[in-house]
């Protein structure tokens, strides 16, 4: 399998170049995400067998203030992308975010269920998912949740930092989600570009870490694996406003990916003690 990759230092590209050593990864450098163009002409030049797109602008606050960079990162570059691809007969994997809903309720989004997000980066990767679809070549959407590895900044490096400064935190937990590891993502794209060669599956699926948990009980579960004595109360989500308004739940329905990839949803809590083993 000859696979590009686009991104090459975030969460997600670091776990792809991990599992794929001998993909070709883009930086910014060979096709900057701002100027879709130039990477519809990296595929057209590398002429690979399928295209994962690990790169986005993830910013979510920032993004309220930058929504037509994000929207050009997150939309623009991934449907010039998916022509490209569309145009090689080639499939193409995009991965998206649980921030496309509106995170009402109690039940598992599903693929099918109508996106309606909350704040501009989530209005960016639905445009984003629109304009992968309307390409009209052989694709798969993997919209994820929660995404936590040892490289860059997210959830768990910054519990671990404020661990090392404070020994309470006040953490919210009436938003509910499943977090993921970066490299249980990577593993599923690799399949599901596998089987795409090959004619099987294509369309917009989940991928999301169980069992669902609040930010605060994933919080309670990295302190226990890192050995460290640090008190969580939980606080509701408007004790701690945040610029972009974030979904209450963010739970995902992944049966259809197990149905057509036979791809089972990673049990967190097995990859958060490898990572905090890394860390500490």
């Amino acid at each position: 399998m000859s696979l590009l990759v686009f991104g090459s230092t975030g969460q997600l590209a670091a776990a792809l170049r991990s599992s794929a050593p001998d993909a070709l990864f883009l930086n910014r450098e060979a096709a900057d995400l701002t100027k879709p163009d130039t990477c519809a002409a990296a595929i057209h030049a590398a002429q690979p067998s399928a295209v994962i797109n690990a790169a986005a602008y993830t910013a979510v606050d920032r993004a309220e203030e930058e929504e037509a960079l994000a929207t050009t990162i997150n939309a623009t570059a991934p449907g010039a992308m998916a022509r490209a691809c569309a145009d090689a007969s080639i499939p193409f994997l995009h991965v998206s975010t649980d921030y496309v809903f509106e995170g009402s309720g109690q039940h598992p989004w599903r693929p099918e269920d109508p996106v309606s997000p909350l704040n501009a980066y989530g209005r960016s990767k639905a445009a984003g998912e629109a304009a992968v679809r309307a390409a009209g070549g052989a694709h798969a959407i993997l919209r994820t949740s929660w995404v936590f590895s040892a490289t860059g900044r997210n959830f768990v490096t910054a519990m671990l930092e404020l661990a090392q400064k404070r020994d309470q935190l006040n953490v919210v937990d009436d938003q509910i989600g499943g977090p993921t590891p970066a490299c249980a993502i990577a593993q599923a794209l690799l399949k599901m570009a596998e089987a795409m060669i090959a004619g099987q599956g294509g369309g917009t699926y989940h991928f999301a870490g169980a069992p669902f948990v609040s930010w605060a009980g994933f919080a309670r579960e990295i302190f226990a694996c890192s050995g460290q004595n640090v008190a969580v109360s939980g606080i509701p989500a408007s004790a701690y406003p945040t610029t972009a308004q974030r979904p209450l739940n963010s739970r995902l329905d992944c049966t259809s990916l197990e149905a057509d990839f036979g791809i089972q949803p990673p049990d967190w809590r097995a990859k958060l003690a490898e990572v905090v083993e890394g860390l500490v």
